[in-house]
């Protein structure tokens, strides 16, 4: 059976910023919705159902912040999957539509994190990293690192002693993010980096992460307006982004029998990504512009080669020839990424989106990927949930 088509017909987004410069989530959610549907002038009372991401914020964020654009009595439904949040909700929001459910749904995305690193908020309870961090302490031995860093740290040492990459390879990571970012008004971070600035920041995990390769705490919001083709037709939406293909996978046995890249994700995206190729009828090789999951540089290198744009142990050589950027075979992160735009949770997976739709529209100005039509997202949570999409422009509904 043929499904039904979906489409991005609206994207908005704050600009990104630090936990010290930030407004109240309530204010930056308002106005990443009220850009997206001004995007494809519609009104909120069009909107059927509301998915809201956010991790750090009470029961009923989402009502609270759907609130400030409309009181229409609509459902609004919580969503919280760690950093893979704001895609998982546009992920739901997807199945709403493509079901017949709704044919206009709001996938919003919002935090207003803490500073400092990432740390779990419940001590009186078993937490859902437990698993992944007795892979850490197997392979690595225990750490008073932050958890996050323990466990994509450990990943990096791991990748890079299989395939005797420098760490260098990773800095220069850091440095393409914020080369694209440099473009990108709505990005915490713009000035240039080098290789050596990289890695002469403080070390936070031998020898593969110091403090420039790993993203900000990040406060901000982005959201998406998605609907039938039946939708787009009747309201004359020609701007409207096509969904080609969606997959959501969470973790198996092997992501916690193996080295640390298994248990950061690589087999979640790997699988994700197979199922999009395999519905859309498309390679690697075919999509000239990605945004991927880039919490730490090593989180970039192990995506090359899961997303199959590298072969293993191939990312070194992807990075070396430039084939990560302008100029090269897939220009990845046009956005600066997580690395260099920042990274609020919710907001993360649907700030991606926003970004691979202006793309295909022709309308991202100096970060422009010349003649994209195709444009593959990456977003990953760990504990753990991946969602890949792959988009499509320039095809009439």
């Amino acid at each position: 059976m043929t499904r039904p088509s979906v489409r991005i017909a609206g994207v908005g987004m704050t600009p990104f910023a630090t936990p010290r410069q930030a407004r109240p989530y309530t204010e930056l959610a308002a106005e990443a919705a009220r850009g997206a549907l001004a995007d494809c002038g519609l009104a909120y009372d069009r909107v059927q159902q509301v998915f809201a991401g956010y991790v750090y914020g009470d029961s009923t964020s989402g009502q609270r912040a759907a609130y400030e654009v409309g009181l229409t009595g609509v459902p609004v439904v919580n969503v919280n999957n760690n950093c893979s949040t704001g895609s998982t909700a546009l992920f739901l929001a997807r199945q709403a539509v493509e079901s017949g459910e709704v044919d206009c749904a709001l996938a919003l995305g919002f935090e207003q994190m803490p500073a400092g690193a990432i740390a779990e908020t419940f001590a009186d309870r078993p937490s859902p990293l437990e698993p992944f961090l007795e892979v850490a302490d197997r392979r690595h031995g225990a750490s008073d690192a932050p958890l996050a860093l323990r466990l994509f740290g450990g990943a990096g040492r791991d990748y890079a002693d299989a395939y005797g990459v420098a760490p260098e390879t990773f800095a220069r990571v850091a440095v393409k993010a914020r080369a694209h970012a440099a473009n990108n008004p709505n990005a915490v971070f713009r000035d240039p980096l080098t290789v050596e600035a990289v890695m002469a920041s403080p070390m936070m995990f031998e020898p593969v992460l110091t403090r420039l390769q790993c993203c900000p705490p990040t406060c901000g919001a982005a959201a998406a307006v998605v609907v039938s083709d039946a939708f787009v037709r009747r309201h004359g939406l020609s701007d409207a982004v096509r969904l080609r293909a969606q997959a959501m996978t969470t973790d198996r046995a092997d992501s916690f029998a193996g080295d640390m890249t298994a248990a950061v994700g690589m087999g979640l995206t790997r699988r994700a990504a197979d199922a999009v190729y395999a519905a859309a009828g498309v390679e690697p090789a075919d999509i000239p512009v990605v945004e991927l999951h880039d919490c730490f540089t090593v989180n970039e290198v192990l995506s090359y080669e899961a997303l199959g744009l590298a072969p293993a142990g191939g990312a070194e050589r992807l990075i070396a020839d430039g084939g990560n950027t302008y100029g090269g075979r897939h220009v990845v992160n046009p956005s600066g990424g997580l690395l260099a735009k920042g990274h609020p949770l919710g907001a993360t997976g649907l700030a991606q989106c926003y970004e691979l739709v202006q793309q295909l529209r022709g309308r991202a100005g100096a970060r422009q990927v010349e003649g994209a039509r195709l444009a593959l997202q990456h977003n990953l949570g760990l504990g753990g949930a991946c969602v890949v999409t792959l988009y499509e422009g320039g095809v009439p509904a």
